[in-house]
Parts: C-alpha cells; sequence; structure tokens
C-alpha cells in the first residue's frame, strides 16, 4: 500500500482504470468504516480500477475527534489488509478550508476516481457543509459514481467509535470488539518498571499507554498477548498502581503471562483484551505478593506461600477461568486445569 501524506495527485500505475476511494476519517476500522472500506475494494475488483481511502490526519490532542483507538502503524496495517492500495492522508490543516465543491474536485481530479464510497453520517468541505445528498449531486455531471454505505448496527443501535468508546470506559469488552468486528488490542513498548513482579517470581510487561489514547476502565482483564508470533492466555491489570506508585497521572497497562519466560523490554508485544475481571484491588498485601494487578493469575507456589486458604481458592478460580476463555486457543489448557484441579482438591482437604 502506498501511503501518499499529501492532498496530491496518486501516483497510480495505470491512471486510465482510475480509482475507487473511501473516503472517512476511520480512527477504529470498526465494522461500520470496514465496510465502507470492502466496498470500494470490492467495487474496483469488479471495475479494474484500484482501491484507495482518503482520510486526513489530526494531531494526537485535538477537541474534533475523541481519543485514538489504534495507532497510526496499526491503522494502516489494518487498511492495508483489506486490500487498499493507494492510501491518501493529508494533514487536516491542508484541507479544512476547502468548499465542499473545491474538495470533490481535489479528490476526483488526484485519484482519478470512477466511484467514492462512504458512510451515511459522511461530511466533507469547509465547516462539514457536505453531505452525502451534496456529494451525489456534484458528482453526477462527473460521471463519478457515488455509494453510501448504510451505518452498521450493533444491539439495533449504529455503531460508532463513541459508543467503542463509551463501552471500553465502561468495561465492555465484548461490546467493544463486537463493534469493532475484532479484540480491542494495544502494542505499545514495554517499559521497565519497578521490578516487584520479578523479585516475587511474578514478573509482568509493562505498557504505558500513550498520550491520547482511549484506555479501557480501570480494573483487571483476560487478556491474549502474541510474543514473536505466538499467543499466550495473559490477564492485564490497567491503572495508576496506588500501592507502588504515587503518581495517579501514571496509567500502567501491566500483564501476567503464565508459562512465558524471556526478556521483551523495547519490544511492543499486541495484548488483546477479552473479559473484564475485576476492579484493581489487592487480594493479597502487595509486600508479600506483589501488585494488585498480578495477583488474579498469581496460581504460582511462590506466591500462593504467603495466601490464605481462602485467597488461594478464589486464584485458583480466576486463573481457571482465564485458561477455559482460550482453550480454544492454546493446547496447554486441559493439562494445565488438571494441575489446578489437584491443588484445588488438595487445598479444600486441609
Amino acid at each position: 500500500m502506498q501511503i501518499i501524506s499529501q492532498f496530491a495527485p496518486l501516483p497510480l500505475a495505470q491512471p486510465a482504470k482510475g480509482t475507487a476511494v473511501a473516503m472517512g476519517y476511520f480512527d477504529g476500522i470498526h465494522i461500520g468504516h470496514r465496510a465502507v472500506i470492502e466496498g470500494a475494494v470490492q467495487w474496483a475488483k469488479t471495475h479494474d480500477a484500484a482501491p484507495a481511502v482518503f482520510t486526513f490526519r489530526l494531531p494526537v490532542e485535538n477537541k474534533m475527534k475523541g481519543k485514538r483507538l489504534l495507532s497510526t502503524e496499526d491503522k494502516h496495517a489494518l487498511i492495508h489488509s483489506l486490500g487498499v492500495e493507494y492510501y491518501l492522508t493529508p494533514d487536516f490543516e491542508a484541507i479544512k478550508a476547502l468548499s465542499p465543491e473545491e474538495f470533490v474536485r481535489g479528490i476526483v481530479e488526484n485519484c482519478h476516481a470512477r466511484a467514492l464510497f462512504c458512510g451515511e453520517n459522511f461530511t466533507f468541505g469547509a465547516k462539514a457543509a457536505g453531505t452525502p445528498e451534496l456529494l451525489r449531486t456534484l458528482c453526477a455531471p462527473l460521471g463519478v459514481e457515488v455509494v453510501v454505505v448504510p451505518m452498521a448496527q450493533f444491539e439495533e443501535k449504529p455503531v460508532s467509535s463513541t459508543r467503542i468508546r463509551t463501552a471500553l470506559e465502561g468495561g465492555d469488552i465484548p461490546a467493544a470488539n463486537a463493534m469493532l468486528g475484532m479484540p480491542y488490542a494495544i502494542r505499545f513498548a514495554v517499559q521497565h518498571g519497578a521490578g516487584l513482579g520479578h523479585t516475587l517470581g511474578v514478573p509482568t510487561i509493562n505498557q504505558l499507554y500513550p498520550q491520547g489514547f482511549q484506555m479501557p476502565r480501570s480494573g483487571i482483564y483476560i487478556t491474549r498477548t502474541c510474543i514473536n508470533g505466538v499467543w499466550y492466555p495473559s490477564a492485564t491489570g490497567l491503572g495508576s498502581r496506588p500501592t507502588v506508585n504515587d503518581d495517579a497521572t501514571k496509567v500502567t497497562c501491566e500483564t501476567f503471562i503464565p508459562g512465558f519466560s524471556g526478556d521483551l523490554y523495547g519490544t511492543d508485544p499486541v495484548v488483546e483484551f477479552h473479559a473484564y475481571l475485576s476492579p484493581s484491588k489487592s487480594l493479597i498485601r502487595w509486600t508479600s505478593c506483589g501488585t494488585a494487578s498480578t495477583m488474579p493469575l498469581a496460581a504460582h507456589r511462590n506466591i500462593l506461600h504467603n495466601a490464605s486458604t481462602a485467597e488461594k481458592l478464589f486464584l485458583f478460580g480466576v486463573e481457571k477461568r482465564l485458561w477455559a476463555f482460550f482453550d480454544p486457543f492454546c493446547h496447554e489448557g486441559k493439562q494445565h486445569f488438571r494441575r489446578l484441579r489437584a491443588e484445588k482438591t488438595a487445598l479444600r482437604a486441609k
């Protein structure tokens, strides 16, 4: 996929064949965005044209759109995976003053557009004056087809990035994932933490949310982590970690991966969120058992040594939920269950 960062002509291999262009901000690449992009890609295949996307760039901190759901790199990768060949993404400042007529003329000429795709709520031109109806009117004399894709629905309401952000803020991961059409995931560089988990035998990876990114509700989540192409069941704690960090502004995403050992500092593993478990709270005092965010998965003997029998049974139950959730993905799940059941039976016998 070729990325063009200015509102300028696309370097088309065969300009005469033209393009089908999907237009939108596409901040989350959710199921509604995909419908628009996939429509343009399919039209291009049918009409021997090149599939393209038009969007625009905004500063990380902006009042026009909500907080980011994807990094720029992940957004590019997802759009490329949908079959897009050309990606036109000028800075918003370069296009915001264009009238609707100037915008349409620029898109058609720069892209050699034969078809334009957009959603029902698409706006364009200065002060968002352009609507899908106006787009049809302006494109008709140019011989350009306009396809307005109906908004995708979830639970009988239109899917939007705003709804996804609201779901994340409430810890409703299933709803967010359903609207995204994929698991909500992060891919941030692993940072050095306080080292408490490693000292206590439960090493975790620490990732910090960059400024301007949407964060889920603080708490503990069932997650899945990809390291060097291999997926591992994991648990992630998201919060300011008040017991070990007195700076409430520093939000840490701390992930414990049973069965994995290795140096991940400086890498950027993918962490997928699948279910919200509980608010962040210390089940066992951190001085003997580690940070609050690692507690639900701390079923190893060196951590359980200082826990009460009731706490141990609780932790076994949470880890069982983790492995049950990911049994379809992990062939080690059944064997792990057998060990958990044996240890849990022994605890109850005490």
